[in-house]
């Protein structure tokens, strides 16, 4: 289960000072890449974070080896907070981009100006090697909207995905912040996937689903690309106070099966 993240520029830049956590213990396999998130060819320009996921643990720091290039090929001056975010395997790592500017009003983003501008094209590389491609859109200051949300239907006495259809991307590592509650209240267990460049929440429950009222229910603390939460903006006044994340719900319905359900015409 992944922590909260804490609200404002300035509580998020001294909450990751506080909590930085080094890579494990590395082994000495190469830095194969997996996959970067976001995975979508466009970004906005006030993208926070990004993902890298290794096929192994990776030897030492990767800041260093990371850059933002132009298509000219000039790197982006420093984009990036000096903080290595790994998860518990030390395979994936998350990055952000400096808070102070990509939020407004702040002195780095007035001396240093906006990391990115929408209209640009921007490369990541890792180790001179491009490794993701990403044209800049316009900045993304709404955040996500559960109610904006679509849900497939789904079968009784089936394991048929529950396919959700978002608003908009959100966080790539925020796969786990989306549940299902079955009529009890309980969560169904299964596997929830993020694809389409984050825009589209799959859900496969390891039992068949059982007819009844259920409810798709998102953390308060679930966020997009942009670090917007449910409820909540990342371009806020620093000195604005914060207000608490609240959960958002969706109900539905799955029905009771036909009695010819599964059956082969002959």
């Amino acid at each position: 289960m992944r922590l909260c993240r804490p609200c404002g520029a300035v509580a998020l830049a001294v909450a990751l000072g506080a909590s930085h956590a080094a890579p494990p213990t590395p082994s000495t396999a190469a830095a194969q890449r997996v996959r970067v998130q976001p995975s979508a060819g466009q970004v906005p320009a006030n993208l926070l974070r990004l993902s890298i996921e290794f096929a192994a643990r990776i030897e030492g720091p990767v800041l260093p080896r990371l850059a933002l290039l132009r298509p000219d090929g000039k790197p982006l001056v420093q984009p990036f907070l000096e903080q290595e975010l790994w998860s518990p395997d030390g395979r994936i790592l998350t990055v952000l981009m400096h808070p102070g500017r990509v939020k407004t009003g702040l002195n780095a983003r007035e001396v240093l100006g906006p990391i990115l501008v929408d209209g640009d094209d921007v490369s990541l590389t890792l180790d001179g090697r491009p490794i993701q491609h990403w044209r800049v859109g316009p900045a993304d200051t709404s955040g996500p909207a559960v109610s904006a949300w679509r849900l497939s239907s789904v079968r009784a006495a089936s394991r048929q995905a529950l396919v959700v259809t978002l608003d908009g991307a959100i966080d790539g590592r925020d796969a786990d912040y989306i549940a299902i509650a079955d009529p009890q209240g309980r969560r169904v267990s299964g596997e929830a996937r993020l694809k389409d460049g984050e825009r589209t929440w799959t859900f496969t429950p390891h039992a068949p689903w059982r007819a009844g009222e259920y409810r798709l229910i998102a953390r308060g603390t679930l966020e997009d690309p942009a670090g917007n939460r449910l409820g909540g903006r990342f371009e806020t006044p620093a000195d604005a106070p914060a207000a608490a994340p609240v959960d958002a719900a969706l109900a539905f319905t799955v029905g009771r099966a036909s009695p010819s359900a599964g059956m082969h015409r002959p």
